[in-house]
């Protein structure tokens, strides 16, 4: 076990958001409250096979990739989506997968998008309702309701080893119903919402150390028959502020048929 300080959420009977790009400046971003919390977490370098994505709605696979540069032009795309719609289909025997949204994190203060530091899941059940409407349109989303889809996304090292702020999740088995919370996104041209999650001594917390650009994490945001979504945060682990090359990451969204 090893220590690291993550953000969680406030129980409140407020309406609690994240307002982004505030007065129309990019990057400008004003948060709910949160409370920093140490927590005790397991280190799965060794131990992958400790988790599953049945139970525990998460996968560490080794994924090699063809791109190694995913911000210049959009030429890289194609090829990663593809190689992305091939690992889902044989980790998690996906029969379609359609990918809609990549975003690259990098752990500066200058940049664009850093790494999420607040304790949450990507999507509440209104915010998974509205994207796959968004997504395949209105007819078509009752096709998926009347299936078995979910929302699953697909992390990964970008360039470097991973030697600070790790991704970090919580074994949904030791999460309480009331542990969540829902969280508005207010944008200058649209609204959403997350789930936030409150601070539970009981949270086992879990992560895999030092994970390279030919490694990556699955992980379910929402499943229609119940598997089981994960809390994540970045994680401020013991010695992150000797590290001298900063976290950099890509997070991909998509949208699965099984």
């Amino acid at each position: 076990m090893t220590t690291a300080t993550v953000n969680y959420h406030v129980r409140s009977h407020a309406r609690q958001a994240f307002h982004f790009d505030v007065d129309g400046i990019v990057g400008n971003l004003i948060s709910p409250e949160l409370i920093a919390t140490q927590v005790k977490v397991r280190d799965l370098r060794n131990q992958a096979n400790a988790v599953n994505f049945a139970e525990d709605g998460i996968l560490f696979v080794t994924a090699k990739s063809k791109v190694d540069e995913f911000e210049n032009g959009h030429s890289w795309k194609a090829v990663y989506e593809q190689e992305l719609a091939q690992l889902l289909k044989q980790e998690i025997a996906a029969k379609e997968v359609l990918v809609f949204d990549h975003t690259v994190r990098v752990d500066d203060p200058n940049a664009t998008r850093r790494p999420a530091r607040n304790v949450h899941n990507d999507y509440s059940e209104a915010g998974v309702n509205k994207r796959l409407v968004d997504i395949v349109g209105a007819e078509r989303a009752k096709e998926f309701q009347q299936g078995h889809y979910g929302f699953v996304n697909v992390w990964r090292p970008v360039e470097q080893p991973i030697m600070s702020s790790p991704l970090g999740f919580i074994r949904p088995s030791s999460m309480q119903v009331d542990d969540w919370m829902n969280i508005e996104l207010i944008y200058p041209d649209r609204t959403g919402q997350i789930l936030g999650v409150a601070e539970n001594p009981e949270h086992e917390w879990f992560y895999q150390s030092k994970m390279t650009p030919d490694e990556a994490i699955i992980f379910n945001i929402y499943d229609n028959t119940g598997l089981p979504h994960l809390a994540h945060s970045a994680l401020d682990m013991k010695g992150d502020a000797n590290v001298i090359v900063p976290r950099k990451s890509i997070e991909t969204r998509t949208l699965v048929k099984y």
